[in-house]
């Protein structure tokens, strides 16, 4: 379970790296990082309705982000819980 739970982090931030690159290789309403690639503001980096293909793979990686977030929030929350039950140490007094 906790070999997955990693695998699962791993994937997040495999994830968050993707989402990060798609957002920054979109085209700006400035030059943005499409300039630092060669392209002038008038031409896309990829071809001509890269930037509508782009919107909706950002949107839909943005959900599965969101999604995921919560999923492992969650799920972290859980192991520390079952965690803290499993190692709680007793209370002793000492006099």
């Amino acid at each position: 379970m906790t070999l997955f739970f990693y695998f699962m982090v791993f994937l997040f931030l495999g994830l968050c790296a993707l989402l990060s690159l798609v957002i920054l290789v979109q085209e700006s309403k400035s030059l943005g990082l499409g300039a630092s690639f060669g392209g002038d503001s008038g031409s896309s980096l990829f071809g001509t309705s890269t930037a509508d293909v782009l919107k909706k793979f950002t949107a839909y990686l943005a959900l599965i982000f969101m999604l995921s977030c919560l999923i492992l929030s969650l799920w972290t929350g859980s192991l520390g819980r079952s965690h803290s039950k499993a190692a709680a140490p007793a209370i002793e007094e000492v006099q």
